[in-house]
């Protein structure tokens, strides 16, 4: 790859198809305005985010794990793992706060994403690696010395395609190459899918609190098969148009989070949230006292089953949802 390099791709009928759902989806979503009213909305795809890059990286802990330890809250589990979830968590908060065509600023957020869990902590590799599906070797990277020549390259082109190219094509086709590349010894998959939100949100803002990795993590199967099948045709054209899809249902599942948020039941349901601290248990009593409610019918109608349907809060027994031991915890 010499410095200035394009990457092989074509746009294909089944991507502009794609591309005119996830428009048309984020229109729906920027109509609604919820989730700039909503911040636990936000924080919850957020935390969603975290949890399915790492799990996709062989990272243990459950969601509710990742949801703990993002809290300040004792988790037990293995300290890589928890320290993972720490260094994702400062990462994705720092989207819209950093260059996403500048390599300093690539190298940087490697190095929160990977601090105190690896050596070549921001720095490219120095020596081969390979990408992995499990313990199954897809293909080897290209060589190291040639890492940052290939990565100037492709920067350069990220560059130049800005404004000219769609951001949901150069964003792929970026996640793509990145991932072909593998320029940190570890941390490759998480950076890359990273690194597309922050290309995604400069088009719109919603996309920080998209969880598209949410669904690559139930597709991971898949999500691998279309690397490997790009690089045997030498082009990306089948992880662009996995990745397209699954941001369009991602953002089908988020346009529901949205009229959820919209229902008869968005006022009670607000109320509910906002006498609510993350991870505080509370009694059906004690909710009921602090919103100032005498109806018991009223309350569990209004504000609590609305507020479970939509997954806001969570029971702590979930198994006996009627136990006079029941608590709620807001997520």
């Amino acid at each position: 790859m010499s410095d200035r390099y394009t990457p092989p791709y074509s746009i294909t009928n089944r991507m502009v198809e794609l591309i005119a759902e996830i428009a048309e989806s984020v229109g729906r979503i920027s109509g609604y305005k919820t989730m700039d009213s909503k911040p636990y909305l936000r924080r919850n795809n957020r935390i969603r985010s975290i949890h399915s890059s790492l799990a996709i990286e062989a990272n243990s802990l459950t969601l509710d794990d990742v949801r703990s330890v993002i809290a300040g809250k004792n988790v037990i589990g293995p300290q890589r793992e928890i320290q993972e979830v720490k260094n994702a968590y400062k990462a994705y908060d720092m989207l819209g706060k950093f260059d996403p065509y500048s390599i300093e600023d690539l190298q940087t957020l490697h190095g929160i994403m990977t601090n105190l869990t690896m050596e070549e902590s921001g720095t490219f590799r120095t020596h081969d690696e390979g990408v992995f599906d499990g313990d199954v070797c897809i293909f080897m990277a290209p060589p190291p010395h040639l890492v940052p020549i290939q990565m100037k390259g492709l920067f350069q082109w990220l560059s130049e395609a800005k404004g000219t190219v769609h951001p949901l094509i150069v964003s792929s086709v970026f996640h793509y190459e990145f991932v072909f590349i593998h320029p940190f010894a570890d941390g490759n998959g998480r950076m890359a899918r990273l690194w597309q939100t922050a290309l995604l949100q400069e088009w719109n803002s919603i996309f920080q609190f998209v969880p598209m990795e949410s669904r690559i993590y139930q597709y991971q199967e898949e999500y691998y098969k279309s690397i490997a099948e790009s690089n045997k045709n030498d082009n990306s054209d089948v992880f662009i148009e996995f990745i397209l899809k699954m941001i369009s249902e991602t953002l089908i599942e988020v346009t529901e989070q949205e009229k959820n948020g919209a229902t008869i039941y968005s006022r009670q349901v607000q109320e509910l949230l906002r006498v609510m601290e993350y991870h505080m248990p509370y009694t059906a009593s004690q909710l009921m006292s602090a919103l100032g409610l005498k109806s018991r019918s009223s309350f569990y109608r209004n504000y609590l089953e609305p507020a479970l349907r939509q997954k806001l809060i969570t029971m702590e027994i979930p198994d006996k949802p009627k136990s006079r031991n029941q608590r709620y915890l807001k997520m």
